[in-house]
């Protein structure tokens, strides 16, 4: 069993007293809230939802609004959109941040440390500032309203953290591998990819499972880069169900809803490497 392993298995099973336990239990209720709020107001007539004695769950359970997001040719095309875009990030972010972290870790040369620091401040700076600078650089490059644009631009600050993430995890693997690879005749490059990538899957997912959703659910972003034709899920929602003065909360709520369990079906089949991938990097990260 790996050493990630066993650290994301304490984390899971943690010995809790009955306090504890109460006292997490409730806090995971509380965190439930809005997720039942969401569900609720999803499955509501929209005369329910503004009604002055509001039901606490739903009476009269309707599913017009699910079949309406199903109905909408626009957001059938804003959630593949959404896809495309979340799926490439993850795929450029783990490819781009497992080669950068390989190299800040078991390579030493000069200018090493200035990265690791432009990469932190990076992180610290808001996505609104570089807006501006993002949409002149697509735009110069031809890359404006297009999968690639809106890829590369959620990469961008996907990045720093998956390079500390995977950095953290691969400097915990011994040397004494690396050297008996190159011993055995093994390229670099064959080291990188057959014997230190698959000893840090874990973190490889959990660094594409961060991307995933930082493009699944951005909006800022999707609403000034992607266009009309190129818009994902939340900018979609947003013009769809919301105007000046008022909006059509069920159906919105039944949007989010839809929109919400692409990423929890993937959080729960990938947890057990999520949590372990995490643990792995916070050792030396």
């Amino acid at each position: 069993m790996s050493r990630g392993r066993d650290i994301g298995e304490a984390i899971v099973r943690p010995r809790l007293t009955i306090p504890g336990r109460i006292t997490l239990t409730l806090l995971a209720l509380f965190g439930l809230l809005p997720v039942y709020w969401l569900t609720a107001t999803a499955f509501m007539k929209k005369e329910d939802v503004f009604a002055v004695d509001r039901p606490l769950f739903p009476v009269d359970p309707t599913l017009e609004n699910i079949t309406g997001f199903f109905q909408n040719p626009l957001l059938l095309q804003n959630l593949a959109n959404s896809v495309i875009v979340s799926t490439g990030t993850a795929v450029l972010a783990v490819i781009v941040g497992s080669l950068m972290a390989y190299s800040l870790s078991k390579f030493r040369y000069r200018g090493r440390s200035p990265i690791m620091f432009m990469f932190l401040i990076g992180q610290l700076i808001p996505g609104a500032l570089l807006l501006i600078s993002l949409y002149l650089m697509l735009s110069s490059a031809g890359l404006l309203y297009t999968y690639t644009g809106l890829i590369i631009s959620f990469t961008t600050f996907t990045l720093p953290l998956t390079v500390f993430l995977l950095k953290g995890i691969i400097d915990g693997l011994p040397d004494d591998i690396l050297e008996a690879a190159k011993v055995d005749g093994l390229s670099r490059l064959k080291t990188m990819f057959q014997i230190v990538f698959p000893l840090i899957v874990p973190g490889l997912i959990t660094a594409a499972m961060f991307a995933f959703m930082r493009g699944w659910s951005d909006l800022l972003f999707a609403l000034t880069l992607a266009g009309p034709a190129k818009q994902t899920l939340p900018a979609g929602l947003t013009q769809a169900f919301i105007h000046e003065g008022t909006a059509d909360w069920p159906a919105l709520m039944a949007a989010s809803l839809i929109t919400s369990l692409p990423l929890a079906i993937i959080f729960i089949l990938l947890q057990r490497y999520f949590v372990s991938g995490l643990a792995s990097g916070a050792v030396k990260g």
